[in-house]
């Protein structure tokens, strides 16, 4: 048994040495590709959302539990809105990677080299413009219930939204189109909160919002009395006017039906919020966003039916090839029956290994022979002294040819090779012996 077990080894340890620098090569290989594919994506990414209690914070939330399911940590950057964010992302030194974005949020401040530097992951869902204002606030400056138009708003306190949010850019754009002058209107600019706790004591007679009804503070002001939604009767013109929207209806009763809130149909106008991300984000972690939007947001919706959103629809930045190849086919086949790690790695790797592959089978033809002239040349060596004892024949002594003859014949029943190459090694011993025999044969031998 420990003479088979040697062989083993032997033969092992022989076929490891010959094939050596195959494998060196093809792990030398292997790792250019990993360094150049870099398949591993960073465990840590930057999310910029917006304020509290707004639809991009309650979103963010949601995109972190999923992507911790995959073991990456979502840092969720607060900010002011859509325009902060864009800017965050432009920023090399913000260290934001993704955000969500509205549509026209940053419009008039984009060049061609901000639009190349960003992509998009696809459009999310509808941002309704919200514009509630007071009842009392109608009643004591129009005489009237309701705001009927846009025009009625001068001489009112209305928040437009904080610096840093898509609400202000967006108001500015409707107030031009109505060709209403901005000094006759007291415009506001305060964040979310204080802003909704000033209208709802009423310091504020309307504000404006950009927001998906997720938002908590549009869910509570749809229900609050005395609290009156702006109904948007030229939704249709506005969406003609502004490519970026779209005119949308809040269906009676959907905010609450046994309430009936709204009470009639409400129509709105809506830009389109995106994912946007930095050129150079992983492209594992956009596989990941997208996946996190589609189970996000693919259910049925107050302003959305189910599967149209995420959409490649409607992006005002190139789309990204990953999230293109998943609007195309869906998630990647190996993710349905792998863990994530291991399924990118190999949808990150398999050009490069077929590659590799493909470079080393020619390869790989050499070491067969060089494993054989290995083992051969172990039992052929000898044969050159063995000729030399037998050329000295008749030149030297018969006796001390005799002693070299055992000196080789000693050192050869110590050379082990695999038995497949065991008949090499019998027949060495037997050339030996006809040697010997030879060297027997010769007159004087004997006497000696």
């Amino acid at each position: 048994m420990p003479k088979v077990l040697r062989n083993t080894l032997l033969s092992a340890r022989d076929l490891l040495v010959t094939a050596g620098p195959f494998i060196i090569i093809a792990v030398l290989l292997l790792v250019l590709a990993y360094i150049a594919l870099d398949p591993t994506p960073p465990r840590k990414v930057v999310l910029a959302t917006g304020p509290e209690q707004g639809a991009y914070a309650e979103f963010g939330k949601r995109y972190a539990a999923a992507l911790k399911q995959r073991g990456i940590t979502v840092e969720l950057r607060g900010t002011q809105g859509a325009a902060e964010n864009l800017r965050l992302l432009l920023d090399p030194a913000s260290g934001v990677d993704l955000a969500f974005v509205q549509g026209g949020a940053g419009e008039r401040a984009r060049s061609q080299a901000d639009a190349d530097a960003l992509m998009s992951l696809g459009s999310l869902f509808y941002e309704p413009v919200w514009l509630f204002y007071r009842d009392e606030s109608a009643q004591r400056l129009l005489k009237s219930d309701s705001l009927a138009s846009l025009a009625q708003l001068t001489g009112w306190k209305f928040n437009i939204g904080a610096r840093g949010s898509g609400a202000p850019n967006l108001a500015r754009k409707m107030l031009e189109a109505n060709r209403i002058d901005p000094a006759s209107i007291t415009l506001l600019r305060l964040e979310q909160t204080p802003a909704v706790v000033g209208f709802l004591d009423g310091e504020i007679d309307a504000l404006l919002f950009a927001s998906a009804p997720e938002s908590l503070m549009v869910q509570m002001l749809l229900q609050t009395p005395g609290v009156k939604l702006f109904d948007f009767t030229q939704a249709e013109a506005y969406s003609r006017r502004f490519p970026f929207m779209s005119p949308v209806v809040l269906p009676r009763g959907v905010v609450d039906l046994a309430k009936d809130v709204p009470p009639a149909d409400v129509r709105l106008v809506a830009p389109t919020a995106a994912l946007a991300a930095k050129r150079e984000t992983h492209p594992a972690l956009v596989q990941l966003f997208v996946q996190a939007a589609h189970a996000t947001h693919s259910e049925a919706g107050w302003f959305r039916r189910k599967g149209e959103f995420p959409s490649a629809k409607n992006t005002e930045w190139p789309l990204s090839k990953e999230a293109e190849r998943f609007y195309r086919n869906g998630p990647p086949f190996l993710q349905q029956y792998l863990p994530f790690w291991l399924a990118n790695l190999i949808d990150r790797m398999w050009v490069a290994l077929v590659s590799i592959i493909a470079i080393l089978i020619p390869l790989s033809r050499v070491v067969p022979p060089l494993y054989e002239f290995r083992v051969r040349s172990r039992i052929f060596r000898w044969y050159g002294q063995l000729r030399a004892v037998e050329n000295a024949h008749g030149e030297r002594a018969a006796d001390e040819l005799m002693r070299d003859l055992d000196a080789i014949e000693g050192k050869v029943g110590n050379v082990t090779v695999p038995l497949s190459y065991a008949d090499e090694l019998y027949a060495l011993r037997s050339h030996i012996n006809m040697v010997r025999r030879r060297l027997q044969a010769a007159p004087g031998a004997q006497g000696e």
